[in-house]
């Protein structure tokens, strides 16, 4: 393979010129640095990122810090980060630390103490948890995507405000017993995001003087299926609709009313939030976000930052109520 040398002999400069060309570490006229940039194509040169790294002092590479990539949100996210990552030339390193575990633990005390990367996107991080310190003291880029946090860059969607409004419609169609499926279980680390759509959920039903129920649930569907169940099993004090977590509760609830030979909407109104693959196939009605574009935005906010910008504090990512055959007013209603 050729070396710098022979990329300079090629475009007629010298080796710091041609190897200044090619990191954009310090000035070079456009006309030679195009020059040195066609003698590297055809000669097939690739710069060592190890070299690149001494002279410019990147590395070229962003950690990522996720929960878990099983569910959806959390693939989507990785996808877009990945995507909009190779368009600026940086490496992606994917470290999975699930809540509580001791892996956490080693994954800051040890693999991110080395601080080989040039900065840090970290996904649904609690605002009391103490990774944030542990973020901040590394004195390194930082853009979390999730819930708000207190000194640090973040992305992320107003939850307190979905719940709400998801819960004004289904009052708007007339549903005065409306169930709130997936808060946080009592043996899970809390999740913020989750619980913020639950609390929108209760100023709604604050507001309407009506009674609430919230049930918790993991974020899955068979524990949406779950949770579901013996909600709806009673036909004398079930509700006519369920404001599902997530997409995925919101589903198993609907398999549930299936089974139980509930009418959907009739009988039985469901609502989600996020806008999963499945929410079209199950007509169900839900309010989009789009977490792979939220990953390209946090890698455009870090790369601005990795180049001097200042972070902001908080960037609101959009959402849409997108209407399918799940909700209706309830059988007794008629609106109109």
């Amino acid at each position: 393979m050729s070396g710098i040398a022979e990329v300079a002999r090629r475009a007629g400069v010298s080796k710091a010129t041609a190897s200044r060309a090619l990191t954009g570490n310090g000035y070079v006229a456009p006309e030679t640095r195009e020059r040195v940039q066609v003698a590297a194509r055809e000669l097939g040169y690739v710069a060592s990122s190890s070299a690149t790294s001494l002279v410019t002092g990147r590395t070229h590479t962003v950690a990522l810090v996720v929960p878990r990539v099983r569910r959806w949100y959390f693939g989507e996210i990785i996808e877009g980060i990945e995507r909009s990552l190779m368009t600026f030339g940086y490496d992606l390193t994917l470290y999975i630390a699930e809540p509580d575990s001791r892996d956490r633990d080693r994954l800051y005390e040890h693999f991110l103490a080395r601080k080989r990367f040039d900065g840090v996107i970290a996904v649904a991080l609690e605002p009391d948890d103490t990774d944030i310190e542990r973020l901040i003291g590394f004195a390194k880029p930082t853009v979390c995507i999730g819930n708000e946090l207190p000194g640090i860059t973040t992305l992320g969607i107003d939850n307190v405000a979905i719940g709400r409004m998801i819960t004004q419609h289904l009052l708007a169609l007339g549903h005065t017993r409306i169930a709130f499926i997936g808060t946080t279980p009592h043996t899970d680390p809390r999740a913020r995001d989750v619980d913020d759509r639950a609390q929108g959920y209760l100023q709604a039903m604050r507001a309407a003087n009506l009674p609430a129920a919230v049930h918790p649930a993991a974020l899955t569907i068979t524990d949406g299926y779950a949770a579901a169940t013996p909600v709806l099993a009673d036909a004398d004090a079930r509700p006519t609709a369920i404001v599902g977590a997530c997409d995925e509760i919101a589903i198993g609830a609907l398999i549930a009313a299936q089974r139980l030979g509930i009418a959907v909407p009739s009988q039985l109104s469901a609502i989600g939030i996020d806008g999963h693959d499945y929410a079209e196939m199950f007509a169900l009605t839900t309010v989009e976000q789009d977490p792979s574009a939220q990953g390209e935005d946090a890698v455009a906010i870090l790369m601005s930052m990795i180049d001097g910008a200042a972070g902001v504090e908080r960037t609101t990512a959009p959402t849409r109520l997108v209407m399918r055959a799940s909700t209706a007013a309830p059988a007794t209603v008629r609106i109109g």
